[in-house]
């Protein structure tokens, strides 16, 4: 199933304070993540109460064709290192792997996502919730892929909604391959082929960042959206109202973050970065909402560099994003304490 490319996670890279050997309450994550080879022909399927696996996707081969900031490949390493030392607020029921990462080395960028369609797949055949990290925003197209070959498998049809926080539609059309711009054109045309709904809701679009054309070929595709400007000044309710509507018509639901859908305030390390984007604050709140629909199946968040990141601002802003994840989707079962 994999290759070369595929990495097992050198244990070394999770560490941190430790307050504690033995109080369970004093634990960080760090302490507590268990490494997972996706290889090992002798995995079942996990029967805990709740478990998580990271895989990281160690590429932005899709940025450099995008013509954007190189970087993102060593964001999945950065963005571990402020995980670690992350508080343990669920309960010893909740367990988290790290399935390692897929390298885009002496590859094309489609081999690499194909690689990342099969850990994601994996990963959920095994009955553990995926948690993908970028690498460049084209790290959405094998995750999706993944999920739908992993739901594929019961159903001919599955239903899968995306919800993508991104200043970008990444709509482009691809005729010299697909690059950090193209994902969601070319998961339409995947729909299309295999006569599947397509549903896509973008949050955080910037009309500067964006063609005419693309805003043309948003609405040809039927993508729901919301412009940035409209999210800062739009109420909660009427925010998450749009989101329940969208919601309501799908089975599964596929997040996806780019991390330059927030100001550059809060995230300087990306590869476009935004001025006038988004205060995490909205995002957590929607993502929150969306998680407590109980239909999310997977999530990622992308093109986080480290090579133009401030005092790793943005790495620590998606760790506590992810932290956000983890722990609401905790408190949905029950299994995370009220802290």
């Amino acid at each position: 199933m994999f290759d070369a490319n595929y990495r097992i996670i050198d244990e070394s890279t999770w560490q941190g304070r430790i307050d504690s050997d033995s109080n369970y309450d004093a634990f960080r994550w760090h302490q507590w993540v268990k490494s997972i080879d996706l290889r090992d022909r002798s995995l079942t399927p996990y029967t805990g109460k709740l478990g998580f696996a990271f895989i990281g996707f160690c590429c932005d081969e899709g940025v450099k064709r995008n013509k954007g900031r190189a970087g993102a490949a060593n964001g999945p390493q950065s963005i571990r290192k402020e995980l670690s030392s992350l508080p343990c607020l669920f309960t010893k029921d909740v367990e988290i792997f790290d399935a390692g990462n897929i390298l885009c080395e002496n590859i094309s960028l489609e081999e690499g996502q194909n690689l990342l369609s099969k850990a994601v797949s994996k990963i959920l055949d095994l009955n553990l919730f995926p948690i993908v990290l970028g690498g460049g925003h084209e790290t959405a197209f094998g995750n999706y892929n993944g999920i739908l070959d992993h739901l594929s498998q019961n159903n001919s049809s599955p239903s899968i909604g995306i919800i993508n926080f991104d200043a970008h539609f990444d709509l482009r059309p691809y005729p010299n391959g697909s690059s950090s711009g193209t994902m969601f054109r070319q998961i339409s045309d995947i729909c299309k082929d295999r006569n599947l709904d397509y549903s896509y809701f973008c949050l955080g679009v910037q009309k500067h960042s964006n063609t005419v054309d693309l805003f043309k070929t948003a609405d040809k595709l039927g993508v729901k959206y919301i412009l940035a400007k409209d999210m800062i000044n739009t109420d909660n309710y009427s925010l998450l109202e749009k989101l329940d509507d969208f919601i309501k018509l799908q089975e599964h639901v596929y997040i996806t973050i780019c991390s330059d859908v927030f100001s550059s305030s809060f995230a300087p390390g990306v590869s476009a970065a935004q001025p006038l984007g988004l205060d995490p604050e909205k995002v957590l709140n929607c993502l929150k909402h969306i998680i407590k629909s109980k239909k999310v199946i997977g999530f990622d968040i992308c093109e986080v560099s480290p090579r133009f990141d401030q005092d790793s601002t943005t790495a620590n802003l998606a760790s506590i994003i992810i932290f956000s994840v983890v722990n609401t989707i905790c408190q949905i079962h029950n299994l995370c304490d009220e802290y």
